[in-house]
């Protein structure tokens, strides 16, 4: 932000939230006072419907060519040829975990390649004396829940969520200390806590944070082929109204220099869409 700032002399405002719902909360509720936000991909349909974006001018972004082609066409599930929004970073679900205080707990034998870890009820059980916490993504954990169950995690089958799932869910819940979207980074770093659902990005965040150095190279990353939940995207659309129109043309357009999009991958952790 700051260099941004420096080349262009536009001041920026930024802001954090908890969860894509309080994003979602403040979208829908009207004037939020943003330019540019950045939900996760799976929530644009929603937001697009209620007419909260605006589309982009793409002549003006002439790094969009950069883009991979793949990742766009994953957005344009949900936002159709890409008319609303930028892809700007991608991360995979999967679990961090402490490998001492798990083999403490669970024994050399624990599931450690495996959603089981977490997934079952009788494991938890037991993980939760070193702490165990999930993503405040219900989206995310019951897509995982339900790949896990072998159903479809796009399922749009009201019994899959009010049945099996929701019913799993519900062994889980007594074990699990907190759901957060960002505390489990500074908890696995700490010791605070042992496993968490998390994003790849954070995991490995929370890797370099820690002081055990080489030791806590503990991540396992769960592609989808193990049961995993796939890619998790973020992006970039344009408020209805922004003050300036340049202002977040500009911003976009710095995203997508690649020395600008290296330098904010390699800070956290976090795999560019280009």
């Amino acid at each position: 932000m700051a260099n941004f700032e420096k080349e262009t002399g536009i001041n920026v405002i930024y802001d954090v939230f908890d969860s894509n719902e309080v994003l979602e909360g403040k979208l829908m509720a009207g004037s939020t006072g943003f330019d540019l936000v950045v939900p996760s991909a799976s929530f644009l349909e929603r937001q697009l419907t209620a007419g909260v974006f605006q589309p982009l001018d793409k002549s003006k972004l002439p790094g969009w060519k950069n883009l991979d082609p793949e990742l766009l066409k994953l957005v344009a599930k949900h936002d159709p040829d890409n008319k609303y929004a930028m892809p700007y970073m991608w991360a995979t679900t999967g679990i961090g975990y402490n490998v001492d205080k798990v083999k403490a707990v669970l024994g050399d034998d624990a599931p450690v390649n495996s959603w089981d870890l977490v997934l079952k009820p009788e494991n938890l059980e037991k993980l939760k004396s070193c702490g165990v916490s999930f993503l405040d993504a219900p989206e995310e954990i019951f897509a995982t829940v339900l790949n896990y169950l072998g159903k479809d995690p796009n399922s749009s089958k009201a019994d899959d969520y009010t049945g099996p799932a929701t019913d799993l869910l519900l062994k889980l819940r007594p074990n699990i200390r907190y759901f957060h979207s960002s505390q489990y980074i500074n908890d696995l770093a700490n010791g605070d806590t042992c496993v968490a659902i998390g994003w790849a990005g954070d995991v490995w965040q929370a890797d370099n944070r820690s002081e055990r150095g080489e030791k806590w190279r503990q991540y396992l990353f769960l592609d989808p082929q193990r049961g995993g939940n796939g890619r998790f995207l973020m992006c970039l659309p344009c408020r209805l109204t922004p003050k300036i129109k340049t202002r977040p043309t500009s911003f976009l357009n710095y995203l997508l220099r690649p020395d600008v999009i290296a330098h904010i991958s390699d800070h956290v952790f976090l795999r560019q869409c280009e």
